[in-house]
């Protein structure tokens, strides 16, 4: 086991260090084409308040569920479910490569990230 965690915790800082600039470049273009992200998926919550009015917590809760209805379209089960009911209007494959990508980048590079920092850390216990 010992020669093999300097790889698994090589390989998994890279990765960590990968998610990490996937996450700021996508989260540079979620803020620079959000106007066009919230017209092209329609949140309810944007029918009631404009996207200014909002906090910080309920933007990027929004679009988490922009991110859910993308990735995960036919799910009915926990939060993946409530994305999809609230969303329903939006049909995934409609939605152009120009604005997906930057909301699939920003939240895979999260929880990947979360993901990948576990293991390092974990690697670093098992080491110490």
């Amino acid at each position: 086991m010992e020669s093999v965690t300097p790889y698994i915790l090589s390989f998994s800082f890279t990765i960590l260090v990968a998610c990490i600039m996937c996450f700021l470049v996508s989260a540079l273009f979620v803020y620079l084409n959000i106007r066009r992200i919230n017209l092209a998926m329609r949140h309810p919550y944007l029918d009631k308040y404009r996207w200014e009015q909002l906090p910080a917590t309920v933007k990027l809760t929004i679009t988490l569920d922009y991110f859910l209805r993308l990735s995960f379209p036919r799910s009915k089960w926990w939060i993946l479910g409530q994305a999809n009911r609230l969303l329903a209007h939006v049909e995934p494959t409609e939605v152009s490569m120009r604005l997906r990508w930057p909301i699939v980048g920003f939240w895979g590079g999260v929880f990947l990230g979360i993901i990948a920092m576990l293991v390092v850390w974990t690697v670093l216990l098992i080491m110490g």
